[in-house]
């Protein structure tokens, strides 16, 4: 908006370089352009005040597809105003020239204008769809047709309205319709993930039954290890036994040698001993031989006495002198 000082009899006006202004006075051009600043009376100047830069429009088009439904399409139309001077003969850009603001409302007049346009576009471009094609384009295709549609449009050519392009910002149908057409993609979702799932499953038991198989394969690697460790100590068990058993026989064989050895040693030495008690027996007895009985008695006591225990106290009978003496007589008759 154009900023206007005031002075008296006299006005200053200042705009931006985004708003070309056309200044009338007396039915002739004074100024016109963008980005001026001028000093005007305001009981004989007529300033239309019209933007330059690019603006968007918003709007909502309700159109019905060639399968009869209906569908709503979001679309951003965007323009400039490309010839100010034509712009501002064909719509009201007039401002205060107390205040500098329009003193209609011709931004609405446009957005109507570009409105019914678009919509119209959006129609004829949805006739031609079925919803289904209308709402799986997203809006690619209808986008080309309302841009191509606004450009090529002699109103808008003739006010001085350049249209630079559009945008679909979607394209709805009605609730119901639109669950519809969304179930088929739902199911196919819902198949995929189902797939998926049962495949994960799969998996996993083709895993468990792996792990499984290998299990037991280590358990019967263990068992035939097992089987062979114990007929390897069952061999190594009778090895010994074997090994124990030859010992015990060599050392039974050599205690027999020696105990026989032994035997003839303590035999020959009770021989040689025997011998040699004979031959003493027989030195003595030929020692004895023509000696007279009362000396071998004498004797014969004599060994006696040297074998008899040692008696402390020795008690003579009548009896045992008896039979000592009636000996004693005997041996003498005889």
């Amino acid at each position: 908006m154009a900023t206007i000082k005031r002075f008296p009899f006299v006005r200053h006006l200042r705009t931006a370089t985004t708003s070309h202004v056309l200044h009338l006075d007396g039915g002739r051009v004074r100024h016109a352009g963008a980005g001026l600043a001028f000093w005007f009376r305001p009981l004989s100047a007529v300033i239309s005040e019209i933007p330059v830069d690019d603006r968007e429009l918003p709007l909502v088009a309700r159109a019905r597809t060639a399968d009869f439904q209906d569908v709503t399409v979001q679309v951003t139309v965007s323009f400039r105003f490309a010839d100010p001077a034509l712009v501002a003969g064909r719509l009201d850009f007039a401002i205060d020239p107390g205040t500098g603001a329009w003193t209609g409302i011709p931004l609405e007049q446009v957005a109507q204008l570009l409105g019914e346009l678009a919509t119209g576009q959006v129609m004829e471009a949805m006739a031609t769809m079925t919803l289904r094609e209308a709402v799986v384009s997203g809006g690619g295709g209808l986008r080309q047709v309302i841009t191509s549609g606004l450009q090529a449009d002699e109103r808008l050519a003739s006010t001085g309205i350049a249209v630079l392009g559009a945008r679909v910002r979607s394209v709805r149908g009605e609730a119901d319709m639109e669950r519809f057409l969304q179930t088929p993609a739902r199911e196919q979702a819902q198949t995929e993930a189902d797939k998926s799932t049962f495949e994960r499953r799969a998996l996993a038991v083709e895993r468990e039954r792996a792990i499984a198989e290998n299990e037991l394969a280590n358990r019967i690697e263990l068992a035939v290890r097992e089987q062979e460790l114990v007929t390897q100590e069952g061999a190594n068990s009778r090895t010994r036994a074997q090994e124990a058993a030859a010992a015990a026989l060599i050392e039974a064989n050599g205690a027999s040698e020696r105990q026989g050895l032994a035997a003839q040693a303590d035999a020959h030495s009770a021989r040689v001993v025997g011998e040699a008690e004979a031959a003493a027996e027989a030195a003595r007895v030929a020692a004895y031989a023509g000696v007279d009985s009362h000396v071998l008695a004498t004797v014969a006591v004599r060994d006696l006495a040297g074998h008899l225990p040692n008696i402390a106290n020795l008690t003579v009978t009548p009896d045992l002198v008896t039979g000592v003496l009636a000996g004693l007589v005997g041996s003498k008759q005889a």
